[in-house]
């Protein structure tokens, strides 16, 4: 079940990408981080993260927009026998530091 969940959020993670590509008005660059996928497949996190900052909200808004047409797409795109509910959400900040992980200083 593990390796067919990690197929599932792996197709949904790139045709969630694509359909960014192909909707979003550029003003902003939204990037496809992550999904998040319940154990029974019926609910599904997108994580995006958006640059500049300052047009997050308006991101989140419109990709919260198209979901329904995002749905369709799915089903157009996806060999997804039962399609999950999709929520858009904005990835967690990750800390930049000037050294790497692990690094010793």
């Amino acid at each position: 079940m593990e390796d067919s969940n990690a197929r599932t959020r792996e197709e949904l993670q790139h045709l969630a990408a694509a359909f960014v590509n192909l909707e979003s008005n550029r003003l902003s660059l939204i990037t496809v981080t992550g999904v998040f996928l319940t154990d029974d497949l019926k609910n599904a996190k997108i994580f995006c993260s958006v640059y500049p900052k300052d047009r997050e909200a308006a991101a989140l808004d419109f990709l919260k927009r198209k979901r329904s047409e995002f749905r369709e797409y799915l089903k157009e795109k996806s060999a997804l026998r039962a399609l999950p509910f999709i929520d858009f959400v904005l990835a967690p900040d990750i800390p930049m530091t000037d050294t790497p992980a692990g690094a010793v200083q």
